[in-house]
């Protein structure tokens, strides 16, 4: 049984593919090896996503996005090369943010028992523009392009049909699309920042179509002449030809590397002209205007710090304690994180329960009133709040965002996520209730970063409860309620002090200590830069809070 070969492709699902690196590593490629580009790219499929350096900020102080995704639009006729012109782009452009690459065949329509049976019989026109749910196509494309989570619809070759699952995508710096129609709708063609047609001879499309359905399928000659005649033929001399003249570029469809560099060019220029620099923008607003031993919420309502009782500074005393014994270090972390999960529980909205007491008297009392309830971690540092979370939210589901900075710059990278399902469900996010959790915030790039990213999935800002050991009173924290007034923060302890300084400079080379070694190894040892022209010279800007606790996610 034959089928289009537009269609028959193996494209079941997307995959994600990423150079191999440990999840965890705190220092980030900015480039893959080309060997491991190569492989990753001859694996690919048509739905792709190629993480190779992550996405940098996309929003300025105020939260506000300031530029889309880059959409590149790629069409032709079939077998004309797209899908091989939209990798070659990806291994021209070399150190370059997360890339999808999307195809038009996700989006065939959910088939009746009619157009089942036609296609079963190979009698269902599958190069009609009619076979394609264009609405849906661009929605998902506008959802990306904006910066927001899609589920890209799963199309079953084998059944001829849409599945009932989808496909989960985030957080792309630069989509392709490549399909033969995919010059053919205007609302498509309004997405696209670069409109490429690949123009190929007919001769060579055919050729390529015979060897490949041929040597890959297992078809007949006379069966693919037949399906060239009735079905792609007329469908390229209708459809997708005629769309060449809404390309801003025309690429053959062989010998083509002239024209892809001058494309990889053009959009790395356009990529670079977006780059923000929003860390230091956060690190030099200034202190907030606030007498620490007043009540915060006098000037920021929405920030909310724990009762600085004697049993709260004893606690801090043994975390601040750079000679505190490790042991003593987790317990009392663990200590913190509940009580900060506690006083992140009043923030939830409840509403009135009646029970029946065991001796049989009746009592009003209160139950969650919340549809969802997750949690988010920022790792690493975010794991310690964690397990405060769980002993008071038995079995709530915690994910998670790996948010590390870029070597030379300092900015914030995405470079992962794996979030609850109900917040990757943009109808389920409405009703969520997301405690974020983080160590602290220092200049509020990660912050602003990880609220942007909720926001995105569609999370209300008013369910959105920060909860951390310390906010910097100098940072990000002024900025962070202005961009974001209905996010709540819930902290230990206001430090006043955000310190500029080098990463190398205050890294220390571990395990050299010779006192105990159940002490904490942070702070100790010797440093990687010996003086600090050359830490400057090596390393990058950093922030640091003062009196601070460190780096606790390397201290557990």
């Amino acid at each position: 049984m034959s089928v289009p070969a537009e269609v028959q492709e193996e494209k079941d699902q997307v995959k994600l593919l990423e150079p191999s690196r440990p999840p965890m590593s705190r220092t980030v490629s900015n480039t893959l090896n080309p060997g491991c580009r190569s492989e990753i790219l001859l694996q690919a499929k048509k739905n792709t996503v190629l993480k190779s350096h992550g996405r940098p900020p996309w929003y300025d102080e105020d939260g506000k996005a300031i530029h889309d995704a880059f959409v590149i639009g790629i069409a032709g006729g079939s077998a004309s090369g797209k899908t091989h012109v939209a990798r070659c782009i990806v291994q021209a452009l070399g150190s370059i943010p997360t890339v999808v690459i999307l195809s038009q065949d996700s989006f065939y329509k959910k088939h009746g028992p009619e157009d089942l049976k036609l296609a079963f019989q190979n009698r269902y026109d599958f190069d009609h523009p009619d076979a394609i749910d264009m609405p849906l196509f661009a929605a998902c494309l506008a959802d990306l392009k904006a910066g927001r989570q899609s589920n890209i619809p799963i199309y079953s070759f084998k059944d001829h049909n849409r599945l009932d699952e989808t496909k989960y995508l985030y957080g792309a710096a630069i989509i392709i699309v490549e399909g033969i129609l995919a010059l053919h709708d205007p609302d498509l063609r309004d997405l696209y920042d670069l409109k490429i047609f690949v123009q190929c001879d007919s001769d060579l499309m055919l050729a390529r179509r015979i060897r490949r359905d041929v040597t890959e399928r297992g078809r007949s000659v006379d069966g693919i002449l037949e399906q060239y005649l009735r079905y792609v033929k007329p469908a390229y001399d209708n459809f997708v030809q005629p769309t060449s003249r809404y390309a801003n570029i025309i690429v053959p469809g062989s010998d083509n590397t002239v024209a892809i560099e001058l494309i990889a060019t053009h959009v790395r220029r356009k990529i670079e002209d977006r780059s923000r620099y929003l860390r230091q923008h956060l690190a030099r607003i200034g202190p907030m205007d606030l007498d620490l031993k007043e009540p915060v919420n006098r000037c920021f309502p929405n920030l909310t710090v724990l009762r600085q009782t004697p049993q709260l500074l004893g606690i801090f005393t043994i975390l601040r304690d750079r000679n505190a014994r490790r042991a003593d270090f987790i317990f009392f972390t663990d200590r913190l994180s509940t009580f900060l999960s506690e006083k992140a529980m009043e923030f939830l909205p409840y509403k009135p329960k009646r029970v029946t007491t065991p001796v049989g008297s009746t009592y009003v009392g209160k139950q969650l009133a919340v549809d969802h309830v997750c949690g988010v971690s920022i790792l690493r540092s975010g794991g310690p709040l964690e397990r405060g979370l769980r002993r008071v939210i038995q079995d709530i589901s915690i994910g998670s965002l790996l948010i590390q900075s870029e070597d030379s710059t300092g900015e914030p990278l995405l470079l992962h996520l794996m979030l609850p399902t109900c917040i990757r469900q943009r109808h389920l996010a409405a009703r969520s209730f997301v405690f974020l959790l983080d160590a602290q915030i220092g200049t509020g790039a990660a912050a602003f970063m990880a609220i942007r990213v909720l926001l995105d999935h569609g999370v209300p800002q008013e369910n959105i409860i920060f909860v951390t050991f310390i906010v910097a009173a100098a940072g990000g924290v002024r900025v962070l309620r202005r961009a974001y007034p209905g996010v709540r923060i819930v902290c230990g302890a206001l430090d006043p002090v955000l310190r500029e300084s080098w990463a190398l400079w205050d890294t220390v080379a571990l395990g050299q200590d010779q006192g105990d070694s159940e002490k904490r190894d942070v702070g100790t040892g010797t440093p990687t830069a010996k003086t600090r022209e050359e830490a400057e010279s090596e390393g990058r800007k950093v922030w640091v809070v003062e009196p601070g606790i460190g780096h606790i996610g390397e201290c557990l």
